[in-house]
């Protein structure tokens, strides 16, 4: 038995694991963040593939039996490549989930007009992920991609409330809404967004719905557990959380204070 593996690039996936644990506060959660090499939006899809195997790997290693990609950028150029070839050689028995999936079930449930935007890195709308998964599921759905670069640096240097943030989201969701002004629905697919969540709601269409992944992500997560025992069984359960960060703790500490305002312990740990 062994902790809820949980891993992100940067810091995004705080967010994610902190409303999987408001929801599951039982089990024990580690989180892994390879900040040292972040940002991996702008990066290619094998050097995202290489650093997510090795980070998974290393979580699969400590003693996790599930892993979740709580990043977007991951989740769209990784994460089908470690399920498909990786897995079944490390142990077929263990699971590797990501984010995208979870959100792409349930958007067809909330758009009315049937055109939804998606704002996220660079990476993960070139990727087309997004679009893919969601026409598997709702094949009449319109999405219209934006790639959003400088909105996850803005949030990792605290000036989400700056002239300067509010400028740059203008700018995207102009340019969003401009191609497509039937959207009544905005993906967060990064997991940064949900902090630029009041820039976000000043610059959208009056009744547009915006869906950050955290609460999403949980939701399925757990009806994924209560659907494999035999997973779940291999989860421990006594509400503990772990911190690991591929660069400096002290940097650690500080952001995570702004992505879920607490004061964590984290150590450091390098991926190779």
């Amino acid at each position: 038995m062994g902790p809820i593996g949980f891993f992100d690039s940067g810091y995004g996936g705080l967010t994610v694991m902190q409303k999987c644990r408001a929801m599951m506060p039982e089990y024990d959660y580690l989180y892994l963040g390879d900040n040292a090499r972040a940002p991996y939006g702008s990066r290619s899809f094998e050097i995202v593939y290489q650093f997510t195997r090795e980070a998974v790997k290393a979580l699969f290693d400590m003693g996790c039996s599930l892993v979740i990609v709580a990043c977007n950028t991951a989740s769209a150029k990784a994460l089908r490549t470690i399920q498909q070839n990786d897995l079944p050689k490390w142990d077929p028995s263990k699971r590797v989930l990501g984010v995208i999936r979870p959100t792409a079930e349930v958007i067809g449930t909330l758009t009315e007009t049937r055109h939804i935007g998606v704002v996220a890195t660079p990476g993960t709308i070139l990727s087309n992920s997004y679009n893919l998964e969601i026409a598997k599921l709702y094949p009449d759905i319109v999405v219209n991609g934006e790639p959003c670069p400088l909105w996850a640096p803005i949030v990792e240097s605290n000036e989400c409330d700056s002239e300067g943030a509010e400028y740059f989201v203008w700018k995207n969701l102009k340019s969003l809404f401009g191609r497509d002004p039937m959207i009544d629905t905005i993906v967060l697919g990064c997991t940064h967004y949900p902090l630029l969540i009041k820039q976000i709601e000043k610059h959208v269409p009056e009744g547009t719905r915006i869906v950050p992944q955290g609460e999403l992500v949980a939701t399925s997560l757990k009806d994924y557990l209560m659907r494999h025992p035999e997973i779940d069984n291999r989860c421990s359960k006594h509400a503990t959380c772990q911190y690991l960060t591929t660069e400096s703790p002290e940097k650690f500490r500080e952001c995570a204070r702004i992505f879920i305002h607490e004061d964590v312990e984290v150590k450091k740990y390098e991926l190779s």
